[in-house]
C-alpha cells in the first residue's frame, strides 16, 4: 500500500480542507494517509465536521512553518514545523511520498537537505503541468533556480519527459526550449548553449518555442530557467483567471436557453483551466516524490495531489530519472 505523508497545516485551508481530500483518497484510492500536524486541533476539527480518520495517521508536531519566515528556517527554528517532520519522516523511509500546501520555498529548501537529490542531478525544480488546446504541458524550472547554466536545463527536460511519459502516459513527450524566437540561434548564452545540448541528449528536442505558442499545445515539456518560468506560471495563472471571469459575464445574458445548449462546454473549459483538477507542481530531482500544492487549495486540491503521489510512485518516476541522469553522465564521461 502507497504511504503518502501530508502536511495538515499546509496552506490557507488547513485543516479542514486537507483532511476532507485525506479522508476522500483513503477511501478512493486506498492509500495510507499519514497527517503531521497539531493532533488535538486535527481531531477537534475533523470531530466537528463529520471527517472519519479512522483509517489515518497522526504525527503529533505542535509548530508550523509561518509562510512569512524566511525559507532557510525549516532547516533551524522550523526543524520540528509539521512540514520539516514530514520531510524527515519521507527521508527515513517512513513514508513514500510527501504533500504540503505551504512556503514553496522552505519546501524546496527542506526537501533539497532532507530528502536530498537524485545522485547526479544538480538542482530540483518545481514542475507545474498547465493546461493547453491539445492536453497539457510540463514547465520547469516554474521558480527555483534563478539562474541556470545549460546542463541545468537539460536535467530539466529529461526529468520533465519521465514524469510526462510516466505519469501522464505520453509517449516519446516532445521537449522544446522557451525562447524569443524559433531560430537556434535566438536567445543568451544560456538559450543557444543549451539548444545544442538538447539536440544531443537523446530526448524528443523539436527545438524552440515561443511563449504565444505554449497554449496551443505544440509540445509536451517546456524548460527554461526559474525566473522566465516563475513569470510564465503566474501570467498563466492570471490569464486564467480572467478568462474564467470573462466567460461568466459573456453568458449572463444569454439567457437561460443560451446558457443551456453551451453549459457542458463552459464545465469542460472550466475544469481544463482548474489547477485542482492536477493537484500540485511536483519537486523534480528528489530521491522520493515531494508534492507542493496550491497555497489556497481546497479538499479537492489534495485529493488530486495525493492521486498525483501515488502515480508518480507507481510510475516509477523517481527511478526512470536517475536511469536516464546515469547514462547522461556516462555519455559525457
Amino acid at each position: 500500500m502507497v504511504r503518502v505523508i501530508v502536511d495538515a497545516f499546509g496552506g490557507d485551508n488547513a485543516p479542514l480542507e486537507v483532511i476532507k481530500g485525506c479522508e476522500r483518497a483513503v477511501n478512493e484510492l486506498g492509500v495510507k494517509i499519514i497527517l503531521t500536524g497539531n493532533e488535538k486541533i486535527i481531531n477537534k476539527c475533523a470531530k466537528e465536521n463529520g471527517v472519519n480518520l479512522d483509517k489515518t495517521e497522526i504525527i503529533h508536531t505542535s509548530e508550523v512553518f509561518d509562510i512569512h519566515n524566511e525559507p532557510k528556517e525549516i532547516m533551524k527554528s522550523g526543524k520540528n514545523t509539521s512540514m520539516a517532520i514530514g520531510m524527515q519522516m519521507l527521508a527515513d523511509g517512513k513514508g513514500d511520498a510527501f504533500v504540503s500546501a505551504g512556503s514553496t520555498g522552505a519546501l524546496v529548501m527542506g526537501a533539497t537537505f532532507i530528502v536530498k537529490r537524485i545522485k547526479g542531478v544538480k538542482r530540483i525544480a518545481p514542475a507545474p503541468v498547465l493546461p493547453a488546446d491539445k492536453g497539457n504541458f510540463i514547465l520547469l524550472d516554474a521558480g527555483a533556480n534563478t539562474e541556470c547554466r545549460p546542463e541545468m536545463l537539460v536535467q530539466f527536460a529529461i526529468m520533465g519527459s519521465a514524469y510526462m511519459e510516466r505519469v501522464m502516459g505520453v509517449k516519446k513527450p516532445k521537449v522544446a526550449l522557451l525562447n524569443i524566437g524559433a531560430e537556434d540561434t535566438k536567445g543568451r548564452e544560456l538559450e543557444t548553449e543549451s539548444y545544442k545540448l538538447l539536440q544531443q541528449s537523446g530526448l524528443n528536442f523539436v527545438g524552440n518555442v515561443e511563449a504565444r505558442d505554449l497554449p496551443k499545445g505544440v509540445c509536451h515539456v517546456v524548460v527554461t530557467d526559474g525566473f522566465t518560468g516563475n513569470i510564465v506560471l503566474k501570467l498563466y495563472e492570471g490569464m486564467g483567471s480572467f478568462f474564467s471571469q470573462k466567460m461568466k459575464w459573456l453568458y449572463s445574458g444569454t439567457g437561460k436557453i443560451g446558457a443551456l445548449f453551451s453549459i457542458r462546454k463552459i464545465k469542460g473549459l472550466k475544469a481544463q483551466m482548474d489547477y485542482r483538477e492536477t493537484g500540485g507542481s511536483m519537486l523534480l530531482g528528489l530521491r522520493k516524490p515531494v508534492i507542493k500544492a496550491h497555497g489556497s487549495s481546497d479538499s479537492k486540491a489534495f485529493f488530486n495531489a495525493i492521486k498525483q503521489a501515488k502515480k508518480c510512485i507507481d510510475g516509477k518516476v523517481i527511478d526512470s530519472i536517475g536511469n536516464y541522469v546515469k547514462i547522461l553522465s556516462e555519455k559525457e564521461q
